[in-house]
């Protein structure tokens, strides 16, 4: 049987433990086609790894099987496995805890518990793709395994400002098609036609989506 560890579906993360952690780990049992991303498993071999991606697949003929990508959390080295969507794995209990973003510097991402004023230091892979959302005082949970930042969660939109895009041009609406833009903090979005440097937006931090006119 395979053991696994989880953070809620949702969570981000980008790590894998050691082989058999000191600490108690608690598991539950689940079906793998219910493996998300940031969950944390126990390979056959012992190895914890941090689940980067998990797939099914319902072939018209055959065996439907998930495929789960991993990070092993003892070396970085990302491994694959396959199992039958209805196989019994272990997915270990993942902490949420609520902290502040502080400030990015070469050893990495700093935030400070919200409940004890514990500072802590993340990653770059831990963040991922979502270093770009990250502004200072930013309220985020970091899921914590055996007391190591395994996964992240931001809030679900950020407003900044366009500094860079094509002038919005007469007669175009926003049913028309959109247009790249550059945000205050470097990122790149498609906008609507309508929308000028300038204009500050709400933006979706998993996918970078144009939401809306911010109103403040």
């Amino acid at each position: 049987m395979v053991r696994a560890a989880f953070a809620p579906e949702g969570g981000k993360s980008r790590l894998c433990a050691s082989v058999r952690p000191a600490l108690r780990t608690e598991y539950v049992r689940v079906i793998a086609s219910s493996i998300r991303k940031g969950n944390i498993i126990e390979r056959e071999d012992g190895q914890l790894c941090v689940v980067l991606s998990a797939e099914s697949f319902h072939p018209g003929k055959g065996t439907p099987t998930t495929q789960i990508d991993m990070r092993r959390l003892s070396d970085g080295v990302k491994v694959t496995d396959r199992f039958k969507t209805t196989e019994q794995v272990e997915r270990a209990f993942v902490e949420d805890k609520n902290f502040d973003f502080l400030y990015a510097d070469n050893d990495g991402y700093h935030f400070m518990n919200a409940d004890t004023y514990d500072q802590i230091q993340v990653p770059e892979d831990v963040i991922g793709d979502q270093k770009q959302w990250l502004q200072e005082g930013m309220k985020v949970i970091l899921s914590i395994f055996n007391e190591v930042p395994v996964g992240i969660q931001l809030p679900p939109r950020v407003t900044l400002e366009i500094v860079e895009t094509e002038p919005a041009m007469k007669g175009q609406t926003a049913s028309s098609s959109y247009k790249p833009a550059k945000l205050s903090n470097g990122a790149r979005v498609m906008v609507p036609p309508h929308v000028s440097a300038g204009t500050r937006v709400v933006i979706q931090t998993e996918d970078g989506a144009y939401v809306e006119r911010a109103k403040d």
